[in-house]
């Protein structure tokens, strides 16, 4: 039976309201989603990079947390990239080159990782390859996010952030548990391999982007000048580097995701299977943070959201001390399934807490330097996870946490929580208003900026349960 015009309309109707959270289901829109869902699938070596590193290279948590933070740094530089995207086009585009090349890079990265890896300085130098991939592309469909996101209504503000977020989870949902039960069947080196299957999708949807050739005029260092000329302008306002300050603060706490790994996998003999079921449960947990945002939270302040995602995840991440201490097992509580529920929680507590990162980063970036503005606030956060990582390399050596003596596990557990607590000092630098601010920082808000006491920040903390950029992944961060 044919299918009617009005029962299509019907359809496509249906799909941008229910599916696509109000936004018109175009090629550009398309490929946008891709890009985000190929993030989300190369999730399918996550674990096996671990297992690589602490396995068949024999690193220590200590060294495996450091080499982590030199893994991200393409994601620090981000502005670099968006420099380039938006004042040095190839061949007079702006954007579908770099997505092409992204994908090339990631495919050379993850063969590489295959076949000649055999040193932790090696693993690092095809690591920060793939890290420059996805860190290109992510550039390039985060400024066709943000040049979208300014002209939402108030009520679809978000909306594109949760449908771009929502397709890199379900990308990462669909290679969760395959992360794991691969390892139970095949080497490293051929999950590296079936990796590397996936960039080259980004070069092909490249060619949905819509985009004009840009005249010759754009082309240059000039053009790079003036935009870094308006990028300064952007920042010296206060409206937009208090809040930048208070990302950074939030998300530079300590880490112990490396140490918790090789104690689940060498103290509670985790195998890799079960490490893919935890990631299957912590993919859907996205998902549903990322409903529930969309559905309760998406118009309620952003203090609001910090202070009580804050609050409760460093009462909830306490919560971990059961499973280090085996009370869990006193308590009747198997190790399996306590570390399922508790990833779960954590992880929807920290996918409603990190939305409103993105929805407040669009929002602040002006009209001609989206891709660098966005990409600097993004970097900032970055460059405090990369801190993250290293301090926590720092206390697992103080501490004497290794790939075997895990005694003061619980200290370092309560040393990350406890740190979360401190970005609450800082709250009042970030805007008092809804999600749905559909426009960018005012005079107004300028003005409530210099009425308040100019602090010092410390070192201070973050949810651990979610890294926002972080590639390659590694377990067993949610």
């Amino acid at each position: 039976m044919l299918t009617s015009p009005t029962n299509g309309a019907k359809i496509k109707t249906l799909i941008k309201e229910k599916l696509l959270f109000g936004n018109e289901p175009t090629p550009e829109l398309v490929a946008i989603l891709v890009v985000y869902f190929v993030q989300g699938i190369l999730g399918l070596a996550r674990l096996a990079v671990s297992f690589f590193l602490k396995d068949e290279l024999g690193l220590g948590p200590a060294e495996v947390s450091a080499l982590m933070g030199i893994a991200a740094l393409p994601w620090i530089v981000k502005p670099l990239f968006g420099f380039m995207s938006d004042g040095l086009p190839i061949l007079g585009y702006r954007r579908r080159p770099y997505l092409i090349l992204s994908g090339i890079l990631g495919a050379v990265a993850w063969i590489g990782m295959a076949t000649i890896v055999n040193s932790g300085w090696q693993a690092t130098a095809f690591m920060l390859l793939s890290s420059l991939s996805v860190a290109v592309s992510d550039v390039i469909v985060d400024s066709l996010v943000v040049e979208r996101a300014r002209n939402e209504s108030l009520s679809n503000a978000g909306s594109l952030q949760s449908l771009c977020w929502g397709s890199s989870a379900i990308g990462g949902l669909i290679t969760a548990y395959l992360s794991g039960s691969l390892l139970e069947h095949f080497s490293t080196q051929t999950v590296f391999l079936m990796t590397a299957t996936f960039p080259p999708i980004v070069c092909a949807v490249a060619w949905l982007i819509a985009e004009e050739r840009v005249g010759e005029d754009a082309i240059g260092l000039a053009q790079v000048k003036e935009q870094g000329i308006q990028l300064k302008s952007a920042i010296a306002q206060k409206a937009i580097w208090l809040p930048t300050a208070f990302l950074f603060i939030w998300q530079a706490t300590p880490s112990s995701d490396s140490a918790f790994f090789y104690f689940t996998t060498n103290e509670l003999g985790f195998h890799p299977e079960f490490l893919g079921k935890v990631r299957l449960v912590t993919s859907l947990a996205s998902l549903i943070g990322i409903w529930l945002f969309q559905r309760f939270f998406k118009t309620i302040p952003f203090r609001t959201i910090f202070r009580w995602s804050t609050l409760l995840s460093a009462v909830l991440g306490m919560t971990t001390l059961l499973l280090v201490t085996h009370t869990n097992r006193a308590i009747g509580i198997d190790d399996h399934w306590f570390s399922i529920g508790d990833s779960l929680i954590l992880t929807v507590m920290g996918q409603i807490a990190y939305m409103p990162v993105l929805v407040l980063a669009a929002r602040l970036c002006p009209p001609g330097v989206e891709a660098t503005l966005f990409a600097l606030l993004m970097s900032v956060t970055n460059l405090a996870g990369l801190l993250s990582y290293e301090e926590g390399a720092l206390l697992m050596h103080l501490l004497g946490v290794t790939e075997t003596n895990f005694d003061q596990l619980w200290l370092l557990v309560v040393i990350t929580n406890l740190t979360t607590l401190l970005p609450l000092m800082f709250i009042k630098w970030l805007p008092d208003s809804d999600g749905g601010n559909n426009s960018s920082p005012s005079s107004q808000e300028n003005q409530q900026y210099e009425d308040m006491p100019r602090l010092s920040p410390d070192h201070a903390g973050a949810i651990e349960t979610l890294q926002p950029e972080q590639v390659p992944e590694f377990e067993p961060s949610a």
